[in-house]
Order: structure tokens, then sequence, then C-alpha cells
């Protein structure tokens, strides 16, 4: 084994872990701060990376699909959250498994019935083609970007948690939602932006990834392709 093949599968790991760290991050925000069991998160980021894939290749644009992307993902975590999920807060963990469940056949399918059973590629942008030298090992311009944006998403994740007014929030209802109530927040609105901004998260790794990978749905269940 190379130092070369090392350092390659290095930064793949690093780059890899950030984006399981994108779509992690909702997740723990979602339960840490509503105490739910959401099984249906990867569908979010299946969302992300259809829309993504889909509309770069009908405008031929990248960032038009990232931004439509990243958009879908948090409208329909919205959405769900509204219809479905507000249901289920004051109920046992069981009932909300089973209706997060329920949610991953129900958003799977439909993925399949709008965008079709073939699998989906995204072009990476030109801007990001090709590879830097990094002394030993040339290595795949688009992956170091990716590396750089996951790190740039998360101090800022960390920013927004702990520097401003909606962290501050997200905290204390994570602490005490019936005391945050008592003062004047809104707490089912504010329940609805954390569920918003941890499908966004969800759907900005799914988009980030499709572009080195494929996805297609498969026997229900979104998977993600080796390209």
């Amino acid at each position: 084994m190379t130092l070369a093949l090392v350092l390659e599968q290095l930064l793949n790991g690093v780059q890899f872990g950030l984006m399981l760290f994108l779509m992690s991050a909702g997740l723990t925000l979602v339960f840490g701060v509503m105490g739910l069991i959401n099984l249906a998160h990867g569908s979010l980021y299946m969302i992300g990376a259809f829309c993504c894939a889909a509309i770069a290749a009908a405008t031929g644009n990248f960032w038009l699909g990232l931004i439509a992307g990243i958009a879908a993902a948090a409208a329909a975590g919205a959405l769900i959250e509204v219809v479905v999920i507000r249901r289920l807060y004051a109920r046992d963990h069981l009932d909300q498994v089973l209706a997060t469940f329920a949610l991953i056949l129900i958003l799977s399918e439909g993925v399949r019935m709008i965008f079709g059973p073939r699998p989906l590629y995204l072009n990476v942008p030109d801007m990001l083609r090709g590879s830097v030298n990094l002394g030993i090992v040339d290595y795949s311009l688009y992956r170091l970007a990716l590396i750089g944006f996951g790190l740039v998403v998360a101090v800022g994740l960390w920013l927004l948690i702990s520097k401003t007014r909606l962290g501050i929030q997200i905290r204390a209802g994570e602490s005490d939602r019936e005391m945050i109530a008592a003062l004047g927040v809104n707490i089912r609105w504010l329940y609805t932006v954390v569920f918003a901004l941890g499908a966004a998260l969800a759907g900005l790794a799914g988009l980030l990834v499709v572009a080195i990978q494929w996805v297609q749905v498969v026997m229900g269940e979104p998977v993600l392709i080796l390209a």
C-alpha cells in the first residue's frame, strides 16, 4: 500500500464523514429538541438528491439544482411536520416509529412515481471538474470542495445554535419547552423551523453526494450507487 493511496482514502473518508455529519446533524436537532424518533429522515436526503438531479438535468445548471434541492427538502420537511409529525409529540415512541416508517413508504413510492424507476445522476459543474495536485497524489477538486463546504456548514451551524436568537430558542426548547412557551415563544413555529432546518441539511447532503453517485429507489428504499 502506497502513501498516495493512504492519503487518497483518508481524504475520501473525511469527505464521506462530513456528508454523514450533514445528514445526522439534522436528525440530532429533531431528536434533541423535539424528542421525536424520525425514521423518515433518510427520505428527506432522497428528496434533496432527486430534486437537485432532476432540476439540474432539465436546466443544465448545477447551482439552480442545488438551490432547488435544498428548498424542496426544507419545504417537504415543513409540510411533514405540520401535517403528520405535529400529532406525534405527545405519543409514545412506538407510535412515532410506526408513523415515520409509513412516511418512508409513502415518500419512496411518491418519488418513484414522479421521477421514475431509473437512476438519476448529476454532472459535476465545470468549475469543480478536474483534480488538484497535493504533492503525492492528484485528488478530485469536487471532493475537496465537498470537504470545504462541509466544514463551512458545520461552523455555520455551530454559530447558528450558539450565537443567534433562534439558536437560544432552540436550546431553550430542548431544556424546557413549557417554560419557553410561557415566555411567549411560538413553540409550534419553532418546531416547524427546526424540522425544516434538519430536512434541509439532509437534502443538502444528498444533493452534494449525488454528483459522485447515482441515486435510485430500489425495493421502496432510496439508495446511492457509486458512479
